[in-house]
């Protein structure tokens, strides 16, 4: 009887070690992923700061400014006219398909204005952004991190964050509302398109309802998501190719996470930002 005690009680002993261990090893994850967390979260806001003072700060660089615009803005603008013009086009069906279910047909052209201009156009023009010049950004800046041709900027007393950074930056929220409302105009145009010669609407009912139905704040707060989005896009592809690590599988890693990154946080203040405005 003394035996088998002394023997259960060791199993609960190691079972009870075991346990600790478990729990200890868990508490430890929690932290070092805790810290992580907040280490990189405060690397990232230096950076942003940093960045945000150069943008206002002279010396500017206006050829690099330009360049960016050129390249952020008007090579972006035939994705983001195509995006919105099958958005706005399928959108018309879809609504379509379901509003005659209650004989609503009446709504669609109100629902494909403010489902364009509140959220469809800035959302997926940044997406589209956030993978065409996000993945750009951050390959060009890693390179040059990789080759150290950042550091000879700095041997050469010229500041990478005036040169590299603040033109993106710059260019990204200035550039992405201009997009945004192209992409509202051709987003409803081909709303309009479907509905009058696809589905037999009359053009001066559609019309009359989408203008009725559309106010200012609906296309202000899209144009304001879409310059936030834009800051975000830029930012984050500065920031994970200003900090890629050494050889050609860091930069590749960089450019993935800048598009992982500024999709994600595109969606998460697209959400904030509808709370705050629509509240």
């Amino acid at each position: 009887m003394t035996a088998k005690t002394e023997t259960f009680a060791r199993d609960i002993k190691k079972y009870t070690d075991s346990l600790l261990n478990y729990a200890q090893n868990l508490c430890q994850s929690i932290g070092a992923f805790i810290l992580t967390f907040f280490q990189k979260s405060g690397k990232l806001f230096m950076f942003m700061a940093r960045s945000i003072m150069h943008c206002f700060v002279p010396p500017f660089f206006p050829a690099q400014l330009l360049k960016q615009l050129i390249n952020i803005g008007y090579y972006s603008l035939p994705v983001v006219g195509m995006t919105a013009l099958f958005t706005g086009m399928v959108l018309a069906l879809q609504s379509y398909t379901g509003f005659t279910r209650f004989n609503a047909e009446g709504a669609i052209a109100g629902v494909v204005a403010l489902s364009v201009t509140r959220e469809l156009a800035p959302v997926l023009a940044g997406l589209m952004v956030a993978g065409r010049v996000g993945a750009s950004i951050a390959a060009e800046i890693g390179t040059m991190r990789v080759t150290e041709q950042i550091d000879a900027m700095k041997t050469l007393s010229v500041n990478p964050f005036k040169y590299l950074i603040a033109p993106r930056l710059i260019a990204g929220t200035l550039t992405l509302p201009l997009l945004v409302f192209i992409g509202d105009i051709i987003g409803v145009f081909g709303g309009y398109v479907v509905a009058i010669y696809n589905l037999g609407f009359s053009q001066g009912s559609y019309l009359s309802q989408t203008w009725d139905v559309l106010e200012t704040m609906d296309v202000v707060s899209g144009l304001v998501k879409a310059a936030a989005f834009g800051f975000i896009v830029t930012m984050l592809g500065c920031y994970h190719g200003f900090n890629s690590q050494r050889g050609a599988q860091g930069v590749g890693n960089a450019t993935t996470n800048a598009v992982v990154s500024s999709s994600i946080m595109i969606l998460i203040f697209n959400y904030i930002m509808t709370q705050i405005f629509f509240s």
